[in-house]
């Protein structure tokens, strides 16, 4: 498979105080525009989303590991933010390991019923 049938989704995790914490998926397939559409409208705001509640790995502890800081009741929060889904590079493919598939992301996401905050990590800590 060419590294155009393969997708990138690109997403960040943000604390209260602004840091931040990027992840990369690979995805097997690529997404028309109207299903981006579909995904985005998906998520809550256009952008945000629960990543244990799809199955998106956490950013968190990059975060906390980037910043060499602890926990934070203050300044964590549930939502990972989507920043894009682009076409992967033969770089990317090279780099990252593939997650799953563009269409099993949506699906995930369309049968997904309302965001629960409960099912993040950070709300349980």
């Amino acid at each position: 498979m060419s590294a155009s049938a393969y997708s990138v989704f690109e997403y960040i995790y943000r604390d209260a105080g602004n840091f931040k914490a990027w992840g990369e998926l690979l995805l097997e397939g690529r997404l028309t525009t109207e299903e981006v559409a579909r995904l985005t409208a998906r998520l809550e705001q256009g952008e945000l989303f629960i990543a244990e509640q799809i199955g998106v790995p956490t950013l968190y502890q990059e975060l906390w590991r980037q910043c060499q800081c602890e926990p934070s009741d203050e300044l964590d929060q549930v939502w990972h933010e989507f920043s894009e889904l682009r076409v992967a590079t033969q770089e990317d493919r090279a780099r990252l390991k593939l997650w799953g598939s563009a269409v099993r992301l949506l699906a995930q996401l369309e049968q997904l019923g309302a965001w629960d905050v409960t099912r993040s990590q950070i709300a349980n800590a």
